[in-house]
């Protein structure tokens, strides 16, 4: 790794962790051409084998729960937005009211998060890894586009494997601000504006009615806010906060958690 090269040590590429967990090698060479990485999986001789023991349907483990968010992000002439509740749930139950959504990557790259939590952070942080690992050796950061090819092309290799991850990178590079949508079968879409998640409809009927790619930074601020607001309003595993994310030139910046209920009587007074 870049960080042996520096050191001038040899580790033979494999790093050693005490426990019971079994490191497969080859996720990074067959996906990212860099030899010697490795990732832990859940104890088992093969992750293939080790989910498809856990079977599905009436003679096996049943582990369909329901869940549901709302993350939505748009670019326009001052940058980039990305916007998002905080509810995480759990079938029936609201496991956290106060999560983290949006999630940095990189100094110019933040990244939404839809579905199952804990592949949404495994796999950001995998990305994150990735992105600082190109930067030293090349001397420049790994564009946005180039950030969900990488994503894309990795998380293809598990298809079929039950991982599911719905991202959307929104970053600003050397060819100005950019927004690609990821998801965990390899699907990779660029366009100006994604809405993902249970409350996704809700988002987009607000963004397709009022987005403009000319709005001011507080115009593009309130559309995020009124966004995720009739998503949760609509939505019942949509709901907590709202987070917004505002990407720039000079990287990201968190712009504020707001409780979803001033936004209710903002929106009420103005219907009156």
């Amino acid at each position: 790794m870049a960080l042996e090269e520096v050191c001038g040590l040899d580790l033979g590429g494999v790093c050693k962790f005490p426990g019971r967990h079994q490191l497969v090698s080859g996720l990074c060479h067959a996906s990212l051409g860099l030899e010697g990485t490795c990732i832990a999986v859940p104890p088992g001789a093969d992750p293939a084998e080790f989910m498809r023991g856990l079977r599905r349907g009436r003679d096996g483990v049943k582990m369909e729960l329901g869940h549901g968010t709302t993350t939505l992000a748009f670019k326009f002439k001052h940058g980039v937005i990305a916007a998002a509740d905080t509810r995480s749930s759990c079938g029936n139950l609201v496991f956290c009211p106060a999560s983290e959504k949006v999630i940095p990557v990189h100094r110019h790259l933040v990244g939404t998060t839809s579905g199952t939590s804990a592949d949404c952070f495994v796999w950001k942080r995998i990305l994150a890894r990735e992105c600082r690992l190109y930067e030293l050796r090349n001397n420049r950061p790994l564009t946005v586009a180039g950030a969900a090819k990488l994503l894309a092309s990795t998380l293809y290799l598990y298809k079929g494997l039950d991982l599911c991850v719905a991202t959307t990178l929104c970053g600003w590079d050397r060819h100005g601000p950019a927004l690609h949508y990821v998801y965990s079968d390899g699907t990779r879409m660029t366009g100006d504006v994604f809405s993902v998640g249970s409350g996704s409809p809700y988002a987009y009927s607000i963004l397709d009615s009022e987005y403009r790619y000319d709005m001011t930074v507080e115009e593009a601020y309130a559309l995020a806010r009124r966004a995720v607001y009739h998503a949760t309003h609509r939505d019942a595993y949509s709901g907590g906060n709202v987070d917004l994310y505002h990407v720039t030139e000079s990287g990201w910046v968190k712009v504020s958690r707001e409780d979803i209920f001033p936004v209710y009587y903002q929106v009420q007074e103005e219907k009156k």
